[in-house]
């Protein structure tokens, strides 16, 4: 069974960039992501620490 991670992020992506092209949410994402890049990169970390490696559980 695949994860579902990749579309909950393409939703979630999505929905962000019609609610600030619609003048409903006023962010700027690359003021978020200029804070907040260390974040993607801890989450990048941890989900390759844990995730089965070859032979694990699938």
């Amino acid at each position: 069974m695949k994860s579902p991670v990749l579309a909950i992020v393409l939703v979630l992506l999505g929905t962000f960039f019609l609610l600030n092209n619609l003048g409903l949410l006023d962010v700027s994402l690359w003021h978020l992501l200029a804070v907040w890049w260390p974040v993607i990169l801890i989450a990048l970390g941890l989900s390759m620490f844990f995730a089965p490696g070859p032979g694990g559980r699938k």
